[in-house]
């Protein structure tokens, strides 16, 4: 065991001790390792230069600020196992397997209608299977169907460690410092309350800064309408380059992603087809790059236009409004291009685009974040924080945009 102790020097948490055999292994299962090929915020670093990090520096983290919880849960006298917490650490470490190249760009284009934590689960499934059934407890735990329903909340719930860490570490990397939140400060008050994770009076301050952080990182930084404005353009050009291929033409692309360009992969076809799941684990961010340089130069001029402007950092124009887009202005808008390109309307709905985004930052009959009192009562964040309140936490904010090839 010795031989396979070891320290990551992480720059957001310093350094992250990996004392467990079996943890080792998983990190370094292929799986796991491709994460290093997969940024964490996509295209953002278009806005802010610094935000290169990888999926795979965020799984760490997330795994190191579950060690600090359960360490401090045990302290409060709660009774957790060790097969418990190396569950715990495993669950958390996968959990994002399922994420393709820059972030949902999959899910909106080649990948219809599956989610990431499907294929998560599906991937975790697989590697149990080579594991000789070792995962079974970290699956039942990300499944939620552990009776410890607290340790899926520390996995996936309002206040669990995958935000703690990716809200400091987006934070850290970005530049934008109001989303740096004391990571530290809330699992220290964290505790537990009939089989639920709770937070000690103490730290309410702190989970309003949680929230409001969050928030602002949705606007400056995950919705940022210029990083937003580039993934609609690699949007359209995955879905350009899947119509030319599914009409037969002849599309250069390394072999994972010219599977996802030649075949309609949905649910399915990860459950049936075994070239599927082979496919996605061999894609990773450098396919959709040198595609892109590749395309830019492609005989069809929408797929090269594009590319070349993606590439170059010529990104869509974007408005955002607080109303939808009207139906006759997206047509007339089409037709516009059409006809200065030479275009069917068909291609030059590729030179645009247009949906809602939305946050919804609290809900609190979805997860509740709950503040335990010393006379052991409980109230709900909205109800505790005289700062915030429900209407504005609880708000569903949603925003409209269009964005189009610049002139």
């Amino acid at each position: 065991m010795g031989n396979k102790r070891k320290i990551i020097n992480d720059p957001v948490f310093g350094f992250i001790h990996i004392s467990d055999e079996f943890i080792y292994d998983i990190i370094q299962h292929p799986y796991f390792q491709r994460l290093t090929r997969i940024k964490q915020l996509g295209l953002t670093h278009l806005v802010y230069p610094g935000g290169q990090h990888t999926r795979m520096s965020h799984s760490l983290g997330a795994m190191y600020l579950m060690n600090e919880a359960i360490t401090q849960l045990r302290s409060k006298g709660h009774e957790i196992t060790d097969a418990e917490a190396q569950a715990a650490l495993i669950a958390i470490l996968l959990h994002d397997l399922g994420h393709g190249p820059f972030s949902h760009v999959l899910e909106d284009t080649l990948v219809k209608n599956v989610a990431h934590e499907e294929i998560s689960l599906i991937l975790m499934n697989k590697m149990n299977e080579e594991m000789n059934g070792k995962l079974d407890l970290a699956i039942s735990i990300f499944k939620n169907e552990y009776h410890k329903k607290f340790l899926h909340q520390l996995v996936s719930g309002q206040l669990d460690v995958d935000r703690l860490d990716y809200l400091r570490r987006d934070s850290f990397f970005t530049g934008v410092h109001e989303g740096n939140i004391g990571s530290a400060r809330i699992i220290k008050m964290l505790n537990l309350k009939d089989d639920r994770l709770v937070v000690e009076a103490k730290g309410i301050y702190s989970i309003e800064n949680f929230l409001m952080a969050r928030r602002l990182m949705y606007w400056q930084v995950y919705l940022h309408k210029t990083a937003l404005a580039a993934e609609k353009m690699l949007v359209n050009i995955l879905k350009k380059a899947q119509m030319l291929a599914l009409k037969g033409e002849n599309i250069f692309a390394a072999p994972a992603l010219s599977y996802f360009l030649y075949n309609l992969v949905n649910e399915n076809s990860f459950t049936q087809e075994k070239q599927t799941l082979k496919a996605f684990v061999e894609l990773d961010d450098n396919d959709i790059w040198s595609a892109l340089k590749v395309w830019a130069n492609h005989s069809d001029c929408i797929l090269s236009l594009l590319s070349k402007n993606l590439l170059n950092r010529n990104l869509f124009q974007i408005e955002i409004s607080q109303h939808p887009f009207n139906e006759d202005f997206l047509k007339q808008k089409k037709n516009e291009f059409a006809q200065k390109y030479n275009l069917s309307p068909e291609d030059a709905s590729f030179l645009m685009s247009s949906n809602e985004i939305s946050t919804n930052m609290y809900n609190e009959t979805d997860d509740s974040i709950d503040i335990l009192y010393k006379d052991d009562t409980i109230k709900d964040i909205a109800e505790a924080s005289d700062m915030l309140n429900i209407q504005l936490l609880s708000k569903n904010v949603k925003k409209y945009y269009f964005c189009f090839l610049r002139d």
